[in-house]
């Protein structure tokens, strides 16, 4: 008897409407368009270059849509939450304990510091981060900026451009694909970041 594939989509479309409904306005950062268009959308990228297909592909992107469900219970160890609800709620949607093993160390994956373990959980860590390595770096850097200071974290201008700076000078990509695409723009991020700190606080030596 052939093995039953998981309703992928069913799924997929679960984690976009707990998003959509339950979602706190307060995630300016770890929000649905985070999740769809940022770590969805660069996990099937990155999957397409490393040549992950077939049912690593179902399970790669089931963990990215499913990543930050966690905060829709709270910000908190939002990893776990999300690994507790992908046992609960998967199996409905016809996921087996082996699968969900699996999806469960992708979400692990995106835990920081990120300490992946194969390669599938390295293309959903390089897909959390993909912003460093964007032009578009700077703005997502201030709607998580925002966001923290919603959860009561409030940062001056030069504690948050060194609190980044530190962040991506200690940051590494993962799988060969995201550091061809991302490491040269990492790069001039860091270089811009540099030129805040100094803008900042310029009697400080910043090297």
């Amino acid at each position: 008897m052939p093995m039953t594939l998981p309703d992928f989509e069913s799924a997929a479309r679960h984690a976009v409407e707990q998003l959509e409904q339950k979602l706190s306005i307060i995630y300016t950062y770890h929000s649905l368009k985070h999740t769809c268009d940022e770590v969805v959308g660069m996990a099937e990228r990155l999957a397409g270059l490393e040549g992950i297909d077939g049912e690593d592909r179902m399970l790669l992107v089931t963990g990215a849509y499913f990543h930050d469900i966690g905060f829709v219970q709270r910000p908190e160890n939002h990893e776990l939450m999300g690994v507790q609800y992908v046992n609960h709620v998967l199996p409905q949607f016809g996921y087996s304990p082996a699968q969900l093993k699996v999806i469960e160390g992708i979400i692990l994956a995106t835990r920081i510091p990120q300490r992946p373990h194969n390669l599938l959980e390295e293309i959903v860590a390089d897909a959390d981060l993909d912003s460093l390595g964007r032009v578009d770096f700077w703005n997502r850097s201030l709607a998580l900026r925002s966001e923290m200071a919603m959860l009561g974290m409030y940062f001056t201008d030069q504690e948050w451009c060194e609190r980044q700076r530190g962040f991506l000078r200690q940051h590494h990509y993962f799988t060969a694909s995201a550091k061809r695409l991302r490491d040269e723009q990492k790069q001039n991020n860091l270089n811009f970041l540099l030129e805040r700190c100094r803008e900042c606080c310029p009697e400080v030596s910043w090297f």
